[in-house]
């Protein structure tokens, strides 16, 4: 087993709102916490907190609080920050819901959540109405933050002027956040986290993640991701750094931001690096004011991590976790230059892991160099409650001593530097995204013309990782690999699109029926 070589850190019986916002200086609550970076209007921390008891208070007039769950499908603009604090502020649990979500996807999320309410925009209206239909939500319970006809609006709830309501729970153990993961395998699932796990994560970050008030963060990331939510929407509120919000990735639009708000800070997936690396549009913006790059999400190649360093004059970073740990465990922490960047760092705080072989015996580090792979085990106090409604998949994922099994492989050295080097789970991590392989080979069966299929993670001409579906036509069927590719796209999200296809002869199996992937990866 090893054990993170920092102190211990101090979790507060708190709220999540009460941490982040119950102790701000009155020196900085008139500093800047959210920029609007594309508009560059701003939010400083006095209107922030005032604007997240309104709405709170709004809420609670509406009968949510504790044992309420509201969904989320927004983008990261300003107002994200409200809403989603507001709702933990209120008692209730915010499922936070993918913007790129078809209607079918965002309704099976809310069902599965048991969500009751959903705030959404208006460019995402199309779907957050259908959704609401199909689950049976009166257009009073679909909040439209910049308005629409019939439906309540931000500026309305916040002119109420509503007080924000007293309420008491246990943070240890009442929900605050339900994101969705699929875990090692399977079909989506709510990740049950508690304000004490946002707290804790928050906590443990502060000792390798060294940004601070006089920092601006770029948040391109998305706010409903566990990455995006606790290090860019907590940890850099909780640091009093000021959060430039970017509503989606363009390249231009990231480095004018970047140039005309001197971010700091940008924390990025790999794909973004590999812009960043390779791209001549960054010639011609001023990066200089960015100190550092920190990779998550996916694995950052140590060549790639080293072409962004030298091109923007910065340090890279990269850190490791996953929904299930909200999220972080591991990072490398700014100030350590002699680590390799292609290694994910070191644990967290109050973090433990232990890698276990295929033997069940536990790998030790060599004193010199690295140690044998062996899966990732992960505790501490940012591990999840368990998967909401599923003791089954918690207690695969979850054992009976609080170790998590991430389902990655990973190699350790004595001095407790990680890298992950595999993966035994099937999950395809598409630019950050995750994507499970049972949803589109599910979506592939559909298909007439398809008499069996498999989908893995592969290889494209950047070495990122992209779904690759194996198709078996049927006799006498025809088809070929864009009708495949373009089947898939009408059915699911845009980030869950195969980009690949290989026709097949057959699927390999084992004698259980279980897709053998290792095989195809092979091919």
């Amino acid at each position: 087993m090893v054990r993170s070589s920092y102190p211990d850190v101090e979790i507060p019986a708190v709220s999540i709102h009460d941490f982040l916002f119950g102790d701000v200086e009155e020196d900085r609550l008139d500093a800047i916490a959210i920029v609007d970076g594309i508009s560059g209007s701003t939010t400083t921390y006095r209107q922030l907190i005032a604007q997240i008891d309104l709405f709170a208070g709004a809420l609670a007039a509406r009968g949510v609080g504790v044992g309420t769950t509201v969904g989320v499908l927004c983008p990261n603009i300003p107002a994200f920050a409200t809403v989603f604090h507001g709702i933990l502020r209120a008692g209730a649990t915010a499922t936070t819901v993918n913007s790129l979500y078809t209607p079918d996807e965002i309704a099976n999320q809310l069902t599965d959540a048991e969500a009751t309410w959903l705030i959404t925009v208006s460019p995402l209206l199309a779907s957050a109405s259908a959704a609401a239909a199909a689950v049976g939500l009166d257009d009073d319970h679909v909040i439209v933050l910049d308005g629409a006809d019939g439906h309540p609006s931000l500026p309305d709830l916040l002119g109420e002027g509503r007080t924000a309501p007293d309420v008491s729970f246990d943070p240890a153990t009442h929900l605050a956040v339900l994101p969705y993961s699929s875990g090692t395998t399977g079909r989506p699932k709510g990740v049950m986290l508690t304000h004490r796990n946002l707290i804790a994560n928050v906590s443990q970050c502060r000792s390798t993640i060294s940004l601070g008030d006089d920092d601006r963060v770029l948040a391109v990331l998305p706010f409903f991701h566990i990455y995006g939510m606790t290090v860019l929407l907590n940890f850099a509120l909780r640091q009093r750094a000021a959060l430039v919000t970017m509503p989606r990735f363009d390249l231009e639009d990231f480095l004018r931001v970047v140039q005309e708000h001197r971010t700091s800070w940008v924390f990025i997936a790999p794909p973004i690096a590999v812009a960043l690396a390779k791209h001549p549009l960054v010639d011609e913006y001023d990066t200089s004011a960015i100190k550092v790059v920190f990779s998550g999400a996916a694995p950052l190649d140590g060549a790639l991590a080293s072409a962004v360093a030298t091109r923007l004059g910065c340090t890279v970073c990269q850190g490791y976790g996953m929904t299930e740990t909200s999220p972080v465990t591991h990072a490398i922490p700014y100030d350590r230059p002699d680590i390799d960047r292609s290694s994910v760092g070191m644990l967290l705080a109050d973090t433990e892991a232990r890698l276990v072989a295929e033997d069940g015996s536990d790998v030790v580090a060599p004193d010199d160099g690295a140690s044998e792979p062996g899966e990732l085990l992960i505790r501490g106090p940012q591990v999840m409650a368990g998967y909401l409604n599923r003791p089954d998949a918690t207690a695969e994922m979850l054992d009976a001593d609080g170790w998590l099994h991430t389902g990655d492989v990973a190699t350790v050295t004595h001095d407790g530097i990680f890298r992950i080097v595999d993966r035994l789970k099937e999950l395809i991590k598409y630019k950050g995204y995750q994507v499970a392989p049972a949803v589109l080979e599910a979506v592939l069966l559909a298909h007439p013309s398809i008499a069996d299929a498999a989908v893995i993670g592969a290889p494209d001409s950047d070495g990122q990782e992209v779904p690759k579906a194996f198709v078996v036509v049927q006799q006498g069927a025809e088809l070929d690999a864009d009708a495949v590719m373009a089947y898939v796209a009408a059915h699911v999200a845009p980030h869950e699109k195969v980009r690949q296809v290989e026709f097949i002869d057959a699927i390999p199996k084992s004698a259980s029926g279980k897709i053998l992937r290792k095989d195809l990866r092979t091919r």
